[in-house]
C-alpha cells in the first residue's frame, strides 16, 4: 500500500496562525493547530514566528539567523505560507526590523495615501498597477514611515510582506527572499498588467531602492527548511482562500471576518480608475479583482457588547425581529472604512423612533448594516463588468443564521456556505501540492457544503437596500 503523501498549509492573519497538514492529493485534513497573535495594527513581525513554532510544535529561539526544527513539518512533504496582505516588514542590512510590521488595517498612512493619488491620478494608477493607494497598502505605509521617520526609513535594506517574512524564515534567513504575484499585487509598486516592480515609484517614496523579494510564479519553489521540506512560494491571504475554494468565473467569495472581503476570479487584468475595485492578482496565475472592508464581523461583536448578549443571543436576536429591521439603519463604519475610502469615517444609526429602538431592532441593524456594505462592494464589481452569478458565503460571521437568511435577499443571488474550514490555510496547502506534483494545474479537491439558500421575492429587501444608501449619501455623499 502506497504511503500517502501530506503538505501543511500556513495562514499567518491578524489574529492567529492557522496551520493544516492535508493529504497532497485528496485535500482531506488530517491534523490541524493554531496559535494567537497579540492585538493591534503594529506589531513585532517576531509574534508571527513564535505563533508558528506554537502551532506547529517548534521551539523558539530568538536568533533570527539560528536554524529551526518545526516539529508537524517532519510529517510534511512540503509546505506553503499565506498571510495577511499589505503589511509593511521594513528590514536593515542585518535582517532586523526597523519598526513595527504596520498592518493591513493601520490606517495611519491615510495623508500619504491622498499625496500619492496627487502624484498621479486614479486612471494612472489603475491603468499601471491595477490599484489605486489607499491606507492600507505597503506603498502608504513606506511613504509614511519616510515622512514622519527619516532616519528609520534611510536604514531600510529591504522591504518583506509578512508572508514572505515568514517563508524567508523557515529558509532560516538563507538566500535572497521571495514573493509571489498575488501579494506583490497589493503593494501599490507592483503592476499586475505588467507583471513587474515598478521601482520608480518605490524610490520617489523612499529616496532610495530598497532590495525587493523576487516574485515566483505559482508553482515555484522558494526553498527549504533545514531538514529538507519544499517551501512552496507562498500567497496572499485572499488568493489563498481562492484557491482553497477552487473558485472560478461567476463565483464571487463574501469573506465575514476580521475585515469584509469581497473578491472573484478573473483571466483578465480588471482596472477601476475609481480606485473601489482592487486588480489584485490571484495565486494561479489569473487575477483576482478585490474589495475590502474595514468592518465585518467585529460589527457583531461590538453591538452585541452593547446590548450585553453573547453572539449566540445577538444570532436570536437579529431573527426574532421584523427583517427589515423596524426602519432603523445601521451604516457601520466603526474602525472608519476602506471601502468607500473613509479612513476618519464613524458609523451612522439612522431611522430611530421610540417603537423601532429595540434589542431586536438593533441586532439586526447591525446584520444589514454589514451585508449592505458588502453589497456596495458587488455593485462595484458589476460596473467595471465583472460578471457575477454565484456567491460562496466564508468566514465567521457566515456562521450567524441571521447573516444565511438575510444575505441571499441583500445580494439578490444564491449562497453557498460551504463548511467552515480554514480555507486560507488550505488553499496554502493545496498550492504546496500543486507544486509538488508538478503538473501545469492545482489538484482538484472537494469542497464541502454545509448550506445552499436561494433569494426569495419578499418587499423588505429593497426597502431595506434604499434606506441604507439613502443613509450612507447624506452622511458621506457616496
Amino acid at each position: 500500500m502506497t504511503q500517502r503523501r501530506l503538505v501543511a498549509g500556513v495562514d499567518s492573519s491578524t489574529q492567529s496562525t492557522k496551520v493544516l497538514l492535508v493529504d497532497a492529493e485528496t485535500g482531506q485534513i488530517v491534523a490541524r493547530r493554531d496559535a494567537p497573535h497579540p492585538d493591534g495594527t503594529a506589531i513585532d513581525p517576531e509574534h508571527w514566528w513564535r505563533a508558528l513554532e506554537t502551532a506547529v510544535d517548534g521551539h523558539f529561539d530568538p536568533n533570527p539567523r539560528k536554524r529551526h526544527e518545526l516539529g508537524l513539518l517532519d510529517q510534511a512533504a512540503a509546505i506553503s505560507v499565506s498571510a495577511q496582505q499589505h503589511g509593511m516588514v521594513a528590514l536593515d542590512a542585518a535582517g532586523t526590523p526597523v519598526y513595527d510590521a504596520l498592518l493591513w488595517n493601520d490606517v495611519r498612512s491615510a495623508p500619504q495615501a491622498r499625496q500619492l493619488r496627487e502624484l498621479h491620478d486614479s486612471h494612472w494608477w489603475a491603468t499601471e498597477l491595477g490599484v489605486v493607494p489607499v491606507p492600507s497598502f505597503t506603498s502608504t505605509k513606506l511613504a509614511w514611515l519616510a515622512r514622519t521617520h527619516p532616519d528609520l526609513a534611510a536604514r531600510i535594506d529591504s522591504v518583506l510582506l509578512p508572508h514572505d517574512w515568514l517563508s524567508w524564515r523557515l529558509r532560516s534567513c538563507d538566500g535572497p527572499p521571495s514573493t509571489d504575484r498575488s501579494d506583490a499585487s497589493g503593494t501599490g509598486y507592483y503592476s499586475v498588467p505588467g507583471d513587474t516592480y515598478r521601482e520608480d515609484l518605490v524610490e520617489t517614496i523612499l529616496g532610495h531602492l530598497p532590495t525587493l523579494p523576487t516574485v515566483l510564479r505559482p508553482s515555484e519553489w522558494a526553498g527549504t527548511t533545514r531538514t529538507g521540506v519544499p517551501i512552496a512560494a507562498g500567497c496572499g491571504d485572499n488568493a489563498g482562500a481562492a484557491l482553497g475554494l477552487g473558485i472560478r468565473e461567476g463565483d464571487v467569495v463574501i469573506s465575514i471576518g476580521t475585515s469584509g472581503t469581497v473578491f472573484t476570479t478573473t483571466p483578465n487584468p480588471v482596472c477601476d480608475p475609481t480606485g473601489t475595485v482592487a486588480g489584485f492578482a490571484d495565486a494561479a496565475g489569473g487575477n483576482l479583482p478585490l474589495l475590502a472592508t474595514l468592518n465585518a464581523a467585529r460589527v457583531f461583536d461590538a453591538t452585541a457588547t452593547m446590548l450585553g448578549v453573547d453572539l449566540h443571543q445577538f444570532d436570536q436576536l437579529a431573527q426574532a425581529g421584523p427583517p427589515d429591521a423596524g426602519g432603523l439603519v445601521m451604516v457601520p463604519y466603526l474602525d472608519g472604512e476602506r471601502t468607500p475610502d473613509l479612513p476618519d469615517a464613524t458609523g451612522i444609526i439612522a431611522g430611530v423612533t421610540r417603537r423601532n429602538m429595540t434589542p431586536e431592532n438593533m441586532a439586526r441593524a447591525a446584520v444589514l448594516g454589514v451585508l449592505h456594505a458588502l453589497r456596495d462592494a458587488l455593485d462595484s464589481l458589476r460596473a467595471v463588468g465583472v460578471p457575477l452569478e454565484h456567491a460562496l458565503l466564508i468566514g465567521g460571521g457566515a456562521r450567524s443564521g441571521a447573516v444565511r437568511r438575510a444575505a441571499a435577499q441583500v445580494f439578490q443571488m444564491p449562497v453557498t456556505v460551504p463548511m467552515p474550514e480554514e480555507y486560507v490555510a488550505l488553499g496554502s496547502a493545496r498550492q504546496a501540492a500543486w507544486a509538488l506534483s508538478g503538473a501545469a494545474e492545482p489538484p482538484t479537491w472537494t469542497t464541502r457544503i454545509d448550506e445552499v439558500i436561494e433569494p426569495r421575492t419578499e418587499t423588505w429587501s429593497a426597502t431595506a437596500r434604499d434606506r441604507f444608501v439613502t443613509a450612507r449619501r447624506a452622511s458621506y455623499g457616496r
